[in-house]
């Protein structure tokens, strides 16, 4: 398989630890190992204490299955596979799809999801993103893509970098028009827990559409990418077996004190992400107050999910030049949407650490000196 460079990771490994600061990362705020061992409940404290580092079972550890199966209503344990986030999108688009296969895919979006269906072969189209319209999905857009062969459609609400998110009534229609021609769609719902407003989060894919796979994992709004632990959940039992025989020629199994470190996470969920939705709502804030004060520089679109921003700079040509001298003179890093393929005009803002307000000070005060 031959495939492109990775812009956004080779970005980041430019500068992520060599940095000051980060103000476009993705995933919200961590925690120590000791604080999240710490948590164990009294069943998982066991598993932890007398853990040995042995091989584990392809398809994850039954209990972490367990837990996953109970963050999607109508799904059992039999119906996830545990992988690496990004080994997810692999698995499934190396099991699903074949070489002249159509691929839409939202745009922007992280690499991977359009990548390596290219690289297998697949014809992929852009189903862009409209700022004019907030971000929002179009539905009709999509139609309009639409072909005898496209055999998937991937999706990722709420939205990186944009955090732009999907209302049910809009996925209800999407699953009604994919059902009809027989496609497959492949829901990237890293950011699942991070919609702003929660009174009426929408379902897992996985569960409404039977020809779904959701892509979840621990990376994003748990704030744990340490663990590098994901997983992926279907209805459709075929493909999750093709996809856990293709996963032993990938990684195999997953590391031990990852996979009980997960239970624990999950069995914590509520206390986790309610530390992280909070924190991002005072972020928020936050960020309103500097958009204001920047007004004339930058425009933004106010996320509707997720831990991060997509504003646009109206002051320069070029976004990525400018993240380049910022990252020099101050120590702080953006990324700019040339990583995403996406023009030159804007960067992607996180603002699910703790440390937000510190650097978006530094942000703002070099904005003002360089007028």
């Amino acid at each position: 398989m031959k495939i492109p460079v990775f812009a956004l990771e080779r970005y980041f490994a430019q500068y992520e630890f060599s940095t000051k600061y980060l103000l476009s990362c993705s995933d919200c705020q961590t925690m120590p190992m000791h604080e999240l061992a710490a948590m164990a409940s009294e069943a998982a404290r066991p598993l932890w204490d007398g853990l040995e580092l042995g091989y584990t079972e392809t398809m994850g550890h039954p209990a972490l299955r367990r837990a996953i199966a109970d963050l999607y209503p109508g799904l059992a344990a039999d119906n996830t596979l545990v992988a690496a986030p990004e080994e997810g999108v692999f698995l499934f688009m190396n099991t699903l799809l074949e070489a002249g296969d159509h691929v839409v895919c939202i745009s922007p979006a992280y690499q991977s999801l359009h990548e390596v269906a290219r690289a297998i072969g697949c014809e992929v189209s852009d189903w862009v993103l409209d700022e004019q319209k907030d971000w929002a999905p179009d539905l009709a857009d999509l139609e309009k893509l639409l072909r005898p062969e496209t055999r998937l459609v991937v999706i990722n609400f709420p939205h990186n970098p944009t955090g732009a998110a999907a209302s049910r009534d809009f996925l209800d229609a999407l699953y009604a028009l994919l059902d009809a021609r027989g496609t497959y769609l492949l829901s990237d719902e890293m950011y699942r827990f991070l919609y702003h407003d929660q009174a009426h989060p929408p379902n897992p894919a996985c569960g409404d559409y039977p020809r779904a796979v959701t892509l979840g994992g621990l990376s994003k709004a748990f704030g744990l990418p340490g663990l590098r632990l994901g997983w992926l959940a279907t209805q459709d039992m075929d493909l999750l077996e093709g996809m856990s025989r293709l996963k032993d020629y990938t990684t195999i199994c997953h590391s031990a004190p990852s996979e009980i470190l997960g239970i624990i996470a999950l069995e914590n969920r509520e206390a986790i992400l309610d530390r992280q939705t909070r924190l991002i709502r005072e972020n928020l804030e936050i960020l309103e107050m500097f958009l204001k004060e920047h007004e004339a520089r930058i425009r933004c679109v106010p996320p509707k999910g997720g831990s991060m921003c997509f504003p646009r700079l109206t002051f320069t040509d070029s976004a990525q030049a400018f993240c380049e001298n910022l990252v020099r003179d101050t120590g702080v890093m953006l990324v700019p949407s040339t990583m995403f393929r996406f023009g030159d005009h804007h960067v992607r803002m996180g603002i699910g650490r703790r440390d937000f307000p510190k650097v978006l000070e530094v942000f703002s005060s070099y904005l003002a000196a360089v007028g």
